[in-house]
């Protein structure tokens, strides 16, 4: 794989897993002030895609392909999208790297360094991080996918997990992080009413997680079962 872009940023602010929830994804833009936005991956699966990915490329943004940009498994959707919006998730790069004030060289990935489906929770063994770490240079790995927030130092790594957006675990709002010249991780309020105006045929079952998601120790019981069987996935999906 080609070595990812790298660009200087003093704030950032990590935005992932967004899942096509417009309301939530407007209330952070409002929070985020100058901060260089770097989109984690897997922002149309869910109730508002048009709207949600439209705004994203409205922004000054940097934006990296999820596993639900690569292949979004639903019909309803990709026919929303169409063609053009469909080949510019399907076209991100599937890691970024910045240099970022106070923390130095930082790695944007969705799932691992890996792979975009690969799960890293706040429980992996130290073994498990050092092997997928393995030949990264970044002194900071930022990653998401599993929908929780999480800072964890291996080795001479920091990981952290930026959380989810537009579906979180372990608790509701927008769940994001903001880099420089530290790690500060927030939870933004937000209505999600406006979801519930959507005409997806999953948009009821995805709102009730939205508004009472699972805890986090459901979620992690789950996908330590996903893990162990190698089936690397989200609750989701």
């Amino acid at each position: 794989m080609a070595s990812p872009a790298r660009r200087v940023a003093t704030r950032v602010a990590a935005l992932y897993d967004v899942h096509g929830n417009l309301p939530a994804l407007e209330a952070v833009l409002g929070e985020v002030g100058d901060a260089q936005l770097v989109f984690g991956g897997d922002v149309a699966w869910g109730p508002m895609p048009v709207e949600t990915v439209d705004r994203i490329r409205s922004l000054d943004a940097l934006a990296l392909r999820g596993n639900a940009d690569r292949d979004l498994g639903d019909d309803w959707l990709e026919q929303r999208l169409g063609p053009e919006r469909l080949e510019w998730l399907t076209t991100r790069p599937e890691q970024i790297e910045l240099d970022v004030e106070g923390l130095g060289r930082v790695l944007f990935c969705h799932g691992s360094p890996r792979s975009d489906e690969e799960m890293l929770l706040r429980t992996a063994p130290k073994e498990r991080l050092a092997e997928i770490l393995a030949g990264v240079k970044a002194d900071v790995i930022i990653c998401g996918h599993t929908h929780m927030q999480f800072d964890r130092v291996a080795g001479d790594k920091r990981v952290v997990n930026a959380g989810s957006v537009g579906l979180p675990y372990g608790a509701t709002g927008a769940h994001w992080v903001e880099l420089g010249p530290e790690v500060r991780h927030h939870r933004t309020t937000y209505d999600p009413a406006p979801l519930r105006a959507s005409e997806w045929p999953r948009a009821a079952e995805i709102i009730s997680v939205i508004e009472a998601p699972p805890t986090e120790d459901e979620a992690i019981a789950e996908f330590e079962q996903l893990i162990a069987a190698g089936r690397d996935a989200t609750l989701i999906q």
